[in-house]
């Protein structure tokens, strides 16, 4: 007894509570930062020098190879090295490999390592455009519907029920994708979720082979309960089978993958059917100051919001927490890096900074930004911008293009790379759907800005002039292995803690995500929030931009869950640069400031036109050879205003037609002849 009281030394007193509730049903709800796996893996070393447990009837569940290998090292520090840490799938594996033979009598299926193949052949026989984005969408659905529970035959109600959709398709045809994709697998074969089925059909239809687990394992803990999805609890239950010696850790405040099954509702239904078990918070937070840990707990607002605990800072206080709106994205990600070098100047280590974004493709700014300041990163949870396949993709689609037509003009180039681009998945709309079909629109979204930005400073911005730029910022964009600023998504930074954190990207529109269109959605916006301020020790800075792009003008504010902590009148609402002041464009005809719609037409629509219409039509169907002869659209030879305003100007020479909008030296000498002779004929 001396040892095991000598466990409890060093514990805080919620740690200790914890570490002696030995019975189950037990339910400790963690807030970041508090220590939760020190007091759980206290709880079971104390519980096997007590000897109430025998290390080898413990089975402590967690989600990834990296936690289970973490508890097993601290277990085994603290005198319980027999104890089993493991996986979901890993524990499900061991159990279904050895009973598959007794029950079925068969060899154990094939794992098959990735769905994707499969999928894509599925796909392609339903007749759809199996891109890779699609496939992995696809992929995903089928694991979502996996561990919801969910037959194939149910997928199309519950799909629509629960606002599911994946790229464009219809949920008719998902669900005959995911029909297809079993078909396809067959009996032989099963992939990582049919390991967690497999398992629960075992124990569920054989009552001999639960029997025997339940005599192997009598005492149960699992960690991050918040991140079950209901085939994992339908699984924990059936291990139980009825007992109630488990222990659940968890926070509702982290619950962020409900893309993957997670709902905080299942650790709200645990506490409901162990109404008698004890519940246990640990509330004092370790990691930060209590400046961030002011901000954590206000990001839910007086009331709560949500399950979960109120943090506790143990920290001695530190610098206050930064709040910085900026003009623009290229602004934002170029003070991040003055502040890292500042930091870095300071004595923080670059491998102790972190850049938190809310979507992959916001990676790219801060990628060329750290680069221009030479400050190593290296990317978490996604490719670096210029790694990806789309963005390759689309390079070498452009580089191809130089030896075809060039644009010219500003309009008729970004129109070029749109149309370069529409054929491997870029529209002007975003897609209606999250995951990698978005993703992969938003990273050609993100070359179209950059074409954009460069025919800013350059009226005579040619394919050639894009493709250079390109190339400069990929070679720019190295990234070191080691001691490095890590660039992440909050998704992917879940789990770890830095120094300095850099909350980018976080204005409306952004955070929350466009996507989440429901109070449910909205709330697990405000947690993944939670999540990305929570991983900060030391420094957190948190930022917005006003536009996407230098010149733009600025609408866009912070997140509305900075309104807790940003009054109104608070001057970081406020950007730090006024973007430029735009050239009105006005009607040729009455000098009225022209709407939206009518720019491109250069005239007002209730204004008489002034340019020459048989002209204007003429112009058209010569376009439309020409158009023809080249392969292209008839908008990249010339658009409409400018034939509008041929029409209407009516040059007498070379010179005046290349005072025309819209034409610059390449079209002048390609097409000056022709279209003179056209105008001369009108006359």
């Amino acid at each position: 007894m001396t040892d095991a009281a000598h466990l409890l030394d060093g514990l805080d007193p919620e740690q200790r509570k914890v570490a002696q509730a030995l019975r189950g049903p037990v339910t400790v709800i963690a807030g970041a930062g508090t220590g939760k796996t020190r007091a759980i893996t206290h709880r079971i070393a104390y519980g096997v020098a007590t000897g109430l447990y025998e290390p080898s009837e413990v089975l402590a569940v967690t989600f990834t190879t990296r936690a289970a290998g973490e508890m097993r090292g601290r277990l085994s520090d603290l005198g319980a090295p027999g104890v089993q840490a493991r996986t979901f799938h890993s524990a499900a594996l061991r159990q279904a490999r050895y009973f598959w033979p007794q029950v079925f009598g068969t060899a154990f299926p094939e794992i098959i390592e990735s769905k994707f193949a499969m999928v894509r052949t599925t796909a392609t026989r339903l007749g759809l455009r199996a891109d890779n984005a699609l496939v992995r969408d696809l992929a995903a659905e089928i694991e979502w519907a996996k561990v919801s529970n969910i037959p194939v035959a149910d997928y199309v109600r519950e799909a629509a029920a629960r606002t599911r959709q994946v790229g464009d398709l219809d949920h008719v045809t998902t669900a005959q994708v995911l029909a297809g994709y079993e078909d396809l697998k067959g009996a032989e074969r099963i992939d990582m979720e049919d390991i967690l089925l497999v398992t629960a059909s075992i124990l569920a239809d054989n009552p001999e082979v639960a029997a025997t687990v339940r005599r192997q394992y009598r005492w149960f803990v699992v960690d991050e309960f918040q991140d079950v999805n209901p085939l994992q609890s339908m699984l924990l239950h059936l291990w139980l089978g009825g007992r109630d010696d488990v222990c659940v850790v968890g926070d509702p405040r982290q619950t962020i993958y409900s893309f993957a099954g997670a709902s905080p509702q299942i650790l709200r239904d645990f506490t409901a059917r162990f109404t008698e078990g004890e519940r246990h918070e640990l509330v004092r937070n370790y990691r930060s100051t209590p400046q961030i840990v002011a901000v954590a707990n206000a990001v839910f607002g007086p009331g709560g919001r949500s399950d979960g605990v109120v943090l506790q800072p143990q920290r001695p206080p530190g610098d206050p927490v930064s709040y910085t709106g900026h003009p623009d994205e290229p602004a934002e990600a170029q003070a991040v890096a003055n502040e890292i070098t500042l930091l870095h100047r300071s004595g923080v280590p670059y491998r102790e900074m972190a850049v938190l974004y809310r979507i992959n493709a916001q990676s790219e700014a801060y990628e060329e930004a750290l680069s221009q300041h030479e400050i190593p990163f290296t990317l978490r949870g996604g490719e670096g911008f210029f790694r990806r396949s789309e963005v390759r993709q689309a390079m070498a689609l452009l580089r191809a293009d130089l030896q075809s037509t060039a644009a010219d003009g500003r309009e008729e180039f970004i129109d070029d790379v749109r149309h370069i681009l529409a054929g491997i998945g870029y529209s002007d709309t975003a897609p209606a759907a999250a995951g990698e079909v978005r993703n992969r629109w938003e990273s050609l979204s993100a070359i179209v800005a950059m074409a954009r930005d460069l025919a800013g400073s350059n009226t005579q911005v040619t394919m050639a002039d894009l493709v250079a730029d390109l190339d400069r910022r990929a070679a720019a964009a190295h990234a070191p292995a080691a001691e490095g600023v890590t660039l992440a998504t909050i998704h992917s930074a879940k789990g770890l803690e830095w120094d300095a954190v850099f909350c980018v990207g976080m204005q409306e529109g952004t955070v929350p995500s466009p996507h989440a269109k429901t109070p449910v959605a909205v709330e697990e916006e405000r947690r993944l929030f939670y999540v990305a301020v929570t991983r900060a020790r030391s420094t957190l800075m948190v930022s917005w931009s006003a536009a996407r792009r230098e010149g733009q003008r600025g609408t866009r504010g912070p997140t509305r869950f900075l309104d807790a902590l940003l009054p109104a009148s608070h001057e970081s609402r406020r950007t730090a640069r006024q973007p430029r002041e735009r050239k009105v464009a006005r009607c040729r005809v009455c000098n009225q400031v022209l709407a939206v719609i009518d720019r491109p037409r250069g005239r007002c629509e209730d204004c008489a036109s002034t340019y020459d219409e048989t002209l204007y039509e003429n112009l058209r169907t010569w376009r439309s050879g020409e158009a023809t002869s080249i392969g292209k659209p008839a908008y990249v030879v010339f658009t409409d205003a400018t034939l509008q305003s041929i029409a209407e100007m009516k040059p007498v020479d070379a010179d005046a037609l290349a005072h025309v909008p819209g034409i610059g030296p390449t079209k002048l000498e390609r097409y000056a002849d022709v279209i003179l002779e056209l105008v001369t004929a009108s006359r």
